[in-house]
């Protein structure tokens, strides 16, 4: 396996909130499902929907046309044999959150966790073919607008503007 090897460090300003919805709850629960290898209509039964509705009712959660409530998505992360952290939108706040975020980027984008020099580091995994090519390009973008700031040939306000107005500030950059 090769990878891109990026250094990150995360932050987030106490002024900004941000809500990062890398997988909605029914594309989790798909993702469990699939990987548990069970039928819709299994899984609705056995978290105690009736035979005849079961499919329907969990093609309604993973379609995110309906939203589970608590109790539904304890029995559902119970059944799956994981948090109910890796079934919800995490809350990237606090650090149980942004772990499962983490997580759920390496489930559907390959980013994974490793060490260069001592130092951890998240990388994209080149295996995952337009996947890495598509983060690359914007892990890339990202790299330069930071460099710009660290170099000075930015301000803080800038590249803060660039970060929050992104993707359009980019389509506005190459008209």
């Amino acid at each position: 396996m090769t990878f891109l090897n990026i250094s990150v460090i995360l932050q987030v300003s106490p002024l900004h909130r941000l809500e990062l919805a890398v997988m909605a709850i029914g594309e989790r629960i798909r993702f469990f499902r699939n990987k548990k290898g069970v039928t819709q209509k299994y899984l609705g039964q056995v978290v105690g929907f009736p035979e005849r509705s079961a499919d329907v009712r969990m093609a309604q959660y993973e379609t995110g046309s309906r939203t589970p409530k608590a109790d539904l998505t304890r029995t559902l992360a119970g059944f799956f044999e994981v948090s109910t952290d890796a079934l919800t939108v995490p809350d990237i706040d606090s650090d149980i959150g942004l772990m499962h975020t983490l997580f759920a980027l390496e489930d559907i984008r390959g980013l994974t966790i490793g060490e260069i020099d001592g130092e951890i580091c998240l990388r994209l995994d080149k295996s995952k073919g337009r996947t890495y090519l598509s983060m690359l390009e914007m892990f890339s973008r990202w790299a330069n607008e930071a460099k710009k700031l660290e170099a000075g040939e930015i301000t803080r306000e800038e590249y803060d503007h660039w970060r929050y107005t992104y993707p359009a500030v980019e389509a506005q950059r190459t008209r």
